[in-house]
């Protein structure tokens, strides 16, 4: 993902910090209800001792103002279920709507970046949206709970001291061990649940590229080392596990034996503090229920156990929300042109590695402009740059002298249409596929129109409700599927068209006939074409010939076609295409052939 992926940097702990507090501000009211309630529950339950001990003392010298007493402590223990009720409940809403507000900050901004950060490890980060989600969703709520859980402990000491002192010392002497206990808990749990998270984004990541290869996986055979793969992890996972929750029981335990050993020690002194006259039968009875309501501190562990969950679900979370955006300009409209492009000293890295170098390129409005090179070369990175789906580290790219980077978001994707070599089609229906993009929505004629520019119109009519199929009810082949991703491309033509291989899943025939149609039947602009066929680069304008990220040359394919170098990226030799074959449109055509 980012730099910030790193849950144990300190610049992780910020930015899931300032989401987890943004996340709270989201539900600032219900938050503070939540804090509300939970705050009087615990009044409500450090008066009940109290009140409770005064009752019996009265009831016990028959004083006739027991009776009040006795009700006022019956209702404070029902205030105390209703709020907790309440707390509950409060708690839920809050819980889902920081989930919420994470998913859809973290949904914005991975639409928003570039789209190589999005396409990477998709598991992961499905994971990050779901379960890390969910649990960080719970920290705000569980903050103000744990806040408020501390009063009844604290309450509890110091009404230990005011009903009797010595009853408070002989609770006190306890406490260090305690403070210790939770302590050790914080940080041991806090880098064992970081680590088992860790783990399941792995898994998750492992398990996304196999439902991916579900093809590829059967046609080899190889379902048993796949599973054997992604379930490597899962002894660490199940250790991590144990051990986390080992933390949390040792903590449990120790606690647990603790807190009735102080009960007791307090129950011993009051009672010789009770035979002594020093103190009454309602003292000694609030005494042990304030000892039992100071002893709650080890309830706390619960809550700090949640926070810190939800903290290590925050870091991976959070690293959603710090994607880098896209960034867009404010012009509305760019000048009017003929779609000439142009590259100036383009640089693109990636992992501190320079991957594309320096590229100055001057491309011809109206022209057709061929992208090749072997696999690696950084073709697709170009094209990707020449659309702004991804940005330069520098240099500039301009259309018909305007950068790129001053375009709104709607005035570039009006002028720049995109088509790729494996197309995700979205919409309720195949005529909606096509015309999904950029407003203004095209209509019914042009949806047709580019279709047939793109050869769909055909096995889009023979489906059973033609256009109006719906994309679940319409399989297709991968050639199918590009064609519709190309109809989508032309209906949405602007000024410049980037196909990134998007004919390679096609046959011969059909290519040459999009090929055409890029020329006679859709928008005139310019055309970027990164391709592999031969016949592709033969009746584009120009070449650009790539390798290792840099221009190695440019020209006609005829042209370069003499450079054995050249005819090796399309694994031609001997003589070139223009003695063997003529294009249709002029020029030659080279040899066919796939990778």
């Amino acid at each position: 993902m980012t730099p910030t992926d790193d849950p144990g940097g300190a610049a992780a702990a910020r930015s899931a910090d300032r989401a987890l507090r943004a996340a709270a501000r989201h539900s600032a009211g219900r938050t503070a209800a939540v804090f509300g309630c939970s705050l009087a529950a615990a009044c409500a339950a450090l008066a009940e001792p109290a009140v409770l001990g005064h009752c019996l003392d009265l009831l016990l010298r028959r004083d006739p103002a027991g009776t009040r007493w006795a009700l006022l402590y019956a209702a404070l223990t029902l205030a105390e279920v209703l709020l907790d009720a309440s707390t509950t409940r409060l708690t839920g809403s809050v819980d889902a709507r920081s989930a919420a507000w994470l998913r859809r900050r973290g949904l914005t901004a991975l639409l928003g970046t570039a789209p190589h950060h999005a396409e990477r490890h998709p598991g992961e980060v499905s994971a990050r949206f779901t379960a890390h989600a969910a649990a960080a969703g719970t920290v705000p709520a569980a903050a103000a709970t744990a806040a408020t859980a501390l009063l009844p402990p604290i309450g509890g000491l110091a009404a230990l001291f005011l009903v009797d002192v010595w009853t408070g010392v002989a609770f006190l002497v306890g406490l260090p061990l305690l403070a210790l206990l939770l302590r050790t808990f914080a940080r041991a749990s806090g880098a064992s649940v970081g680590r088992y998270q860790e783990v399941q984004l792995a898994m998750a990541g492992r398990l996304a590229e196999a439902l991916a290869g579900a093809r590829t996986i059967a046609a080899a055979g190889t379902a048993d080392r796949e599973a054997a793969r992604i379930l490597v992890h899962l002894p660490e996972l199940g250790r991590e596990g144990r051990k986390m929750w080992r933390i949390y029981g040792a903590a449990t335990a120790r606690t647990g034996t603790l807190m009735p050993l102080l009960l007791y020690v307090v129950l011993a002194v009051g009672g010789l503090r009770l035979a002594a006259g020093a103190l009454g039968v309602g003292g000694l009875l609030a005494a042990v229920r304030y000892a039992g309501l100071a002893a709650g501190v080890g309830a706390v562990t619960g809550r700090l156990a949640a926070v810190v969950r939800g903290r290590a679900a925050a870091h991976r979370t959070a690293a959603l929300l710090d994607l880098p955006e896209l960034p867009q300009g404010d012009r509305h409209r760019a000048p009017a042109g003929p779609g000439t492009l142009e590259l100036r000293g383009v640089r693109v890295e990636r992992a501190g590695r320079t991957v594309l170098h320096d590229v100055d390129l001057r491309i011809p409005g109206g022209s057709t402009t061929a992208v090749v090179g072997r696999s690696g070369s950084g073709k697709t990175l170009l094209a990707a740059v020449a659309g702004r789906l991804t940005t330069c580290d520098a240099g500039q790219v301009l259309l018909d002298g305007t950068p790129l980077e001053e375009l709104t978001e709607g005035a570039l994707r009006r002028e720049v249409g995109h088509a790729f070599e494996r197309p995700a089609l979205f919409g309720d229906s195949v005529g909606a596929a096509i015309a999904f993009g950029a407003p203004p929505e095209p209509g019914p004629d042009a949806v047709r129109a580019a279709a047939r520019a793109a050869g769909a119109d055909p096995f889009v009519r023979r489906l059973p409700d033609g256009y109006r199929t719906p994309l679940a009810d319409a399989p297709m082949s991968g050639g199918e599927l590009q064609r519709l991703g190309l109809a989508r491309a032309f209906c949405h033509a602007g000024r410049l068209l980037v196909l990134d291989d998007a004919t390679s899943s096609l046959d011969t025939v059909t290519a040459r006939e999009v090929e055409r149609a890029l020329v006679h039947g859709v928008r005139a602009g310019t055309r970027l074409v990164v391709t592999h066929r031969a016949s592709a680069a033969a009746r584009a304008d120009l070449v650009v010939w790539l390798e290792d990220g840099r221009v190695r040359a440019t020209g006609t394919h005829a042209g370069l076609w003499r450079d054995p170098a050249y005819r090796a990226v399309f694994g031609g030799g001997g003589a070139p295409a223009a003695e063997r074959a003529e294009a249709p449109g002029g020029g030659p055509a080279a040899q066919e052939t796939v990778r």
